[in-house]
């Protein structure tokens, strides 16, 4: 499980992604309606690509959004059969990268791949957001990755139910390390707390490589983390698994129940996906939509990313846009009822 950004990067030359949207109605009232072969839009979506595409990673080489951008990289060349270009924009939390593709030209030749619980959680923790996910940027959702949270060996509980129980009758005694305040790791661990009242103590780290240590020692009772990056350490018993904080089981562990079976509407799996300027003529966002989401399912892609952790779910940008509609108003009330601040 535990491989190296050249072995993951080596899968890449192997693999492919998706998604759809429903056609518009760009023919004036006055007017004739063209016919499909003659549409200015659909002969605009069919000259499209007449250049390389980017594909924007808001964060630094080598992390999940790196990764499945290579993915996407390798594959859409060959649909496309114009060169997919990745380009590395970190910066604010991946703010910088996104904002970057929200305000670049809306001709379908900028892409980004989007951390869409940042974008979710950023506009209820600062008020100086640089745009705005639903005015700015279309998308569609492409992979679901489920997080996990763990406890150390020497925990005194076993399961949610237990780890409840326990943290009532020892109210403000336990504590969650996160790789960052802010994170919806962070959040997960926050709306534990308003359910149940147990007032665990938030331990942010700077990534979540240091905060394992402390866990597996004991120093810290609980962490939560992506289930792919946890997984080897809950095999090599160094920790042992309480939930997966989202509301289904998680394939690749099903054994793991979800927090969503204890508190119905539980859900903070880390969802990615790939936006662009929402000027963009609407065919163009249906071809690139439905191109990305035949990629994701495809028998090249589809297994690699299984490997990685992360489970397809592809969407519309219409079910893009409901996801960040709930998503936006969730965190806010999270944010506002716990107190959380990015800091």
């Amino acid at each position: 499980m535990n491989r190296s950004r050249r072995d993951w990067l080596a899968l890449a030359a192997a693999a492919p992604l998706t998604t759809l949207v429903a056609a518009p109605a760009w023919a004036q009232a006055t007017s004739p309606a063209p016919s499909p072969a003659t549409s200015p839009s659909t002969s605009a979506a069919q000259a499209w690509p007449r250049q390389p595409v980017r594909i924007i990673v808001p964060n630094v080489p080598g992390g999940a959004l790196d990764i499945l951008a290579r993915l996407l990289e390798v594959e859409l060349t060959k649909v496309w059969k114009q060169s997919v270009i990745v380009d590395y924009k970190p910066g604010a939390g991946t703010i910088s990268g996104t904002d970057y593709v929200a305000k670049s030209a809306p001709d379908g030749y900028t892409l980004g791949i989007l951390a869409i619980g940042v974008l979710g959680i950023q506009p209820a923790l600062r008020n100086d957001m640089p745009f705005d996910t639903l005015k700015d940027l279309s998308g569609t959702m492409l992979v679901v990755g489920n997080l996990l949270m763990s406890a150390s060996p020497k925990a005194p509980f076993n399961t949610l139910p237990e780890l409840i129980a326990y943290g009532k009758a020892n109210k403000g005694k336990l504590s969650y390390a996160t790789a960052g305040a802010g994170s919806s790791m962070h959040l997960a661990g926050e709306q534990l707390n308003l359910l149940t009242g147990i007032e665990m103590l938030h331990i942010p780290y700077k990534g979540a490589g240091g905060a394992y240590g402390d866990v597996f020692g004991g120093r810290v009772d609980l962490l939560i983390d992506p289930v792919f990056s946890s997984m080897p350490h809950v095999k090599g018993g160094r920790m042992k698994p309480i939930a997966v904080m989202g509301l289904n089981r998680d394939a690749s562990a099903p054994q793991i129940p979800a927090a969503g079976e204890t508190f119905p509407d539980f859900d903070f799996a880390s969802n990615l996906g790939l936006g662009l300027p929402r000027a963009t003529p609407p065919d163009i966002i249906a071809k690139i939509n439905t191109d990305v989401n035949k990629v994701i399912r495809s028998e090249a892609l589809a297994p690699r990313l299984k490997e990685m952790g992360l489970t397809v779910t592809g969407s519309t940008p219409e079910q893009f846009d409901a996801y960040m509609r709930k998503s936006l108003r969730t965190f806010a009330e999270i944010v506002r009822a716990a107190k959380v601040t990015a800091n």
